[in-house]
């Protein structure tokens, strides 16, 4: 229940190697940036049912002083993916190779965000020290924690005959067991010959070929040309001025939108002496508004018709406000569903903060590994409607809508926080969960990541869009909820369902607080 406190730097993660991966860069004098990719490349190893090579990425910088940099390390629907490609069909599969229909984008990320690292310092450790953890990691076996045994057991039937799965992910063609030693040898090739070409080679290069005649070979309607016009792109972050200070997260296509309005509305209702159940369900209430705003709205950043950022005007945000009813639940339509994540948060002695959110989508992304390189592609695509008249219609080169949002924060009194989470609907409730607990209620930092969590909205398998509690959330609670209208459903206590949380906070005194998870294999790691 206690954070980690350190003076130099800090680094958490939900895998405790990659936390250790960032560590060791911070103590070779690299940067918080360097530090992250570093990370990113390691947990892509270790944690491969969340996140890989063949997702996407997005990324909050927040400076010691003037604004953050966001980057939108997503990519677009292939070329081939056109609405008479999927002729017949109702909807996009969500695995195989027509779930894997647009660019992965967290290799031009980490590109990117070393450039900017570049900028800021004017010096960089190699890119090879940044890949060695993961390397070696791939070489020489990971252990396997219980969420991906977890995965791989839940999701054989689903996914053991697709392409590359049984040979890259199963052992004896059956789910690795939990604390056994895992082995990704074509991993480890691919990420020794990024090491060598350099990032940019996973788009433009040799590598880009290898992957553009797996894609080719197995039907993905993603093409070498769609890898060579790929670029990872510097965005503004949207912000919201709340009481406690300027609180900022990314601009479409992500649902950055969702975590701010209802941080914003919920700043309007007076929480810091709400009680849990009030806590609750004025999230729950707020998030409901929030989630309708993202659905009238997000989309491709070139196809919106609003302005996002003035979605968050003090007057909109008061309209909104006035529309949460403390006496009863209001009704609402069905949620996006979940979404396998990770969130990593770095801070550096320079001051310097990282938010930085990877992901392949669903547990497995598509479920495609393409030959030769290890990497499982993800179904980020299968976001696209499917109706050419809807807002998020398939389009090729059109990007599709994201839940990921990392979150950072410059708070009144002097505290930068960066903060966030997995889990595709849970994300923004789990950020407003964290943010109301520590910096509006004044929990500790660890204690309000541990506390007992909720989730509105769908889970892995599941199709109701029932407000799911932690089973620690108290029966008086519970009762106080459903007497206001809420259908709840009670899960496990620490249920990775819930997330899988962190935070860093750089104090005015110069120290770092760290936390993570318990849900998750994290640790949060300084010196």
């Amino acid at each position: 229940m206690h954070s980690n406190v350190s003076t130099h730097g800090m680094a958490v993660a939900p895998h405790h190697l990659a936390s250790q991966s960032a560590l060791a860069i911070l103590r070779d004098g690299g940067s918080a940036i360097e530090a992250m990719v570093a990370a990113a490349a390691t947990i892509a190893v270790v944690y491969p049912h969340m996140n890989g090579l063949g997702g996407d990425g997005f990324w909050l910088i927040v400076p010691p002083g003037g604004e953050p940099i966001a980057i939108d390390a997503s990519g677009a629907a292939g070329s081939l993916a056109t609405l008479a490609a999927y002729d017949g069909l109702t909807q996009i599969p969500h695995r195989g190779p027509r779930a894997a229909l647009t660019v992965a984008g967290t290799v031009s990320g980490w590109d990117e965000a070393l450039k900017v690292s570049q900028e800021m310092r004017g010096t960089a450790l190699p890119l090879a020290r940044l890949l060695a953890d993961a390397i070696d990691y791939a070489q020489n076996g990971t252990p396997v924690t219980a969420s991906q045994a977890s995965a791989t057991a839940s999701k054989f039937d689903e996914l053991k005959d697709l392409p590359g799965f049984a040979e890259t992910w199963l052992i004896d063609g059956k789910p690795p067991r939990v604390g056994s030693r895992f082995f990704q040898p074509a991993m480890a090739a691919t990420l020794k010959r990024l090491a060598d070409d350099g990032l940019d080679s996973f788009y433009r290069g040799p590598l880009a070929e290898c992957l553009a005649r797996g894609m080719e070979k197995l039907g993905l309607p993603v093409t070498l040309a769609d890898l060579n016009a790929h670029v990872a792109r510097r965005t503004t972050p949207l912000k919201l001025q709340h009481q406690q200070g300027e609180v900022w997260n990314l601009a479409p296509p992500t649902q950055g939108l969702v975590s701010l309005a209802i941080l914003g509305i919920t700043d309007r209702l007076g929480m810091a002496d709400a009680d849990e159940a009030t806590t609750i369900h004025r999230i729950v209430e707020a998030t409901k508004l929030a989630f309708g705003l993202r659905d009238t709205h997000i989309t491709d950043p070139r196809e919106l018709k609003t302005d996002i950022q003035r979605l968050l005007a003090p007057a909109e945000l008061d309209a909104l406000a006035a529309r949460v009813n403390d006496s009863q639940a209001a009704q609402w339509g069905t949620g996006k569903g979940p979404g396998d994540t990770v969130w990593m948060g770095v801070m550096d002695n320079s001051g310097l903060a990282v938010s930085f959110i990877q992901s392949i989508y669903h547990e497995f992304g598509s479920g495609v590994v393409l030959p030769d390189t290890g990497i499982v592609w993800q179904n980020r695509g299968a976001s696209f409607s499917l109706n050419p008249a809807h807002l998020l219609a398939l389009a090729p080169g059109k990007q599709p809508f994201h839940t990921l949002n990392p979150a950072a924060a410059r708070l009144h009194d002097g505290r930068v926080m960066v903060y966030g989470s997995m889990g595709g609907d849970g994300q923004p409730q789990t950020q407003t969960a964290l943010f109301t607990r520590y910096v509006v209620q004044g929990v500790p930092l660890q204690e309000s990541i541990s506390l007992p969590r909720w989730l509105l909205g769908r889970t892995w398998g599941q199709t109701s869009d029932t407000l799911k509690l932690e089973g620690r959330v108290s029966p008086q609670t519970i009762a106080r909820l459903q007497a206001l209208g809420h259908e709840t459903e009670v899960f496990p206590d620490f249920s990775e369902a819930m997330g899988h949380a962190g935070a860093i906070v750089r104090h005015p005194n110069g120290l770092f607080e760290g936390a993570f998870d318990p849900r998750s294999n994290g640790s949060a790691a300084g010196y």
